[in-house]
């Protein structure tokens, strides 16, 4: 009995003695707990594009958005005067794209554009008449015609001023029924049949789809719009605005610009 209960004796201390030179443990086995993702700052780069520009930019918003976690393109489409307009009275626009370089210039003039602002396409304008063409316009000469209701931009607006100069071009002077602040106004009223005709570019009319014809004229390749894009000076994402740029002056954006029927600039 007293050799048994010896060894159970030196077989305890044993098993004590391993115990205590054993390693600590450092936590659970069961403990499957991952450190915590860093957590995704939300922000919001706000843009501010020219009216004929809005299917396209929406495109892109959407990629800029999808590669870049947290962000949210805020969009805002107006006539590129009125966006001027806009930004010179404080409206908060981190990017700004129009579609000429005279309304661009008179930002940079103000120094209320960061840099240089970039060139990133061109468009033409063209006639657009309801489906059927009613008024049977076949020319640019025919908008001049009395009993023709006509639709243009406003000479302010780039797509009036591209007017203007064919108009001083070919010493043909049309006769406006109403003059729009956006060619998407211009293309509304000529899709519901309140206008014969009216001139908006090559885009609008691809985007319209069937509510509209095209019809191409030659004079317009003497006034072709360049369009531009620029960071403001008061841009609350300066860095984000330039990586949005660079999506629109860069091969998805020229893809995404050119399969909407925008030309190089």
């Amino acid at each position: 009995m007293k050799r048994a209960a010896l060894a159970s004796l030196v077989l305890l201390a044993a098993v004590g003695l391993l115990v205590g030179c054993a390693s600590p443990s450092t936590g659970s086995a069961n403990d499957t707990s991952a450190p915590s993702a860093t957590p995704v700052v939300k922000q919001t780069l706000t843009v501010f594009a020219a009216a004929s520009l809005k299917d396209t930019v929406t495109e892109l918003a959407s990629e800029f958005e999808a590669s870049h976690p947290g962000v949210t393109v805020s969009l805002n489409f107006a006539g590129s005067a009125d966006l001027v307009s806009q930004v010179t009275e404080g409206a908060p626009a981190d990017v700004v794209a129009f579609a000429d370089e005279k309304n661009m210039a008179k930002l940079t003039d103000a120094k209320l554009i960061a840099g240089t602002p970039e060139l990133f396409a061109s468009n033409t304008l063209e006639i657009a008449v309801p489906r059927g063409n009613p008024a049977g316009i076949t020319s640019f000469a025919d908008l001049s015609k009395p009993d023709a209701k006509v639709v243009i931009c406003a000479a302010q607006v780039p797509c009036g001023s591209a007017t203007v100069k064919i108009e001083q071009a070919t010493g043909i002077a049309l006769s406006p029924v109403s003059e729009e602040s956006a060619v998407t106004d211009v293309l509304g009223k000529v899709s519901s049949g309140e206008a014969d005709a009216g001139l908006v570019y090559v885009t609008d009319v691809d985007a319209a789809g069937d509510s509209v014809e095209g019809i191409s004229f030659p004079e317009s390749a003497g006034a072709v719009n360049r369009y531009p894009v620029g960071i403001t000076t008061t841009s609350a994402h300066p860095e984000l605005a330039e990586e949005f740029v660079t999506l629109v002056t860069g091969v998805d954006g020229q893809k995404i610009l050119a399969s909407a029927g925008f030309a190089k600039p």
